[in-house]
């Protein structure tokens, strides 16, 4: 008899923030594994775009206020793993009604923290961190509609 249950699928994205003109090595190598990559913006000099781009996986950004790209979106909206996401660099002052997970940099700080209904989450700065924080990335593994986050310290 066939297993009629699907097996479970992960979808890898690797997420940064504030690059602020600089990628490191190390990061490019742990982005390697991912199935898409998304950046929340300042990334700055856009040979910094192409950098990531070369890494292979699709590359998804905003603009942030150190960009001076005026093409690159301010908000992205995406769905995965049937849940909504928004992709913006600075993070709105009350939660969206219309997404699920608000991810966001701009702050420096790493953030894992539920407002009402929406998860907001900063994979902190790979370049130069706030308050104390390591220079840091993310992972964002979606599941069978679930998340889970981890924090990549890059020292």
């Amino acid at each position: 008899m066939i297993n009629p249950e699907k097996p479970r699928e992960t979808l890898r994205i690797f997420v940064v923030a504030d690059t602020h003109n600089r990628l490191p090595e190390n990061v490019k190598k742990i982005a390697r594994d991912a199935d898409e990559i998304w950046h929340l913006g300042d990334v700055c000099a856009e040979t910094i775009l192409d950098e990531l781009r070369a890494i292979g996986p699709r590359v998804t950004l905003v603009r942030g206020n150190c960009d001076s790209n005026f093409e690159w979106p301010l908000v992205v909206d995406l769905v995965r793993g049937g849940l909504k996401f928004r992709l913006q660099h600075i993070p709105p002052g009350r939660p969206p009604d219309d997404v699920d997970v608000l991810l966001h940099g701009h702050t420096h700080v790493p953030r894992n923290e539920r407002r009402g209904n929406v998860l907001f989450l900063n994979p902190g700065c790979v370049t130069r961190p706030n308050r104390g924080s390591a220079p840091s990335a993310a992972w964002l593994e979606i599941t069978d509609g679930k998340i889970n986050w981890k924090l990549v310290p890059l020292r």
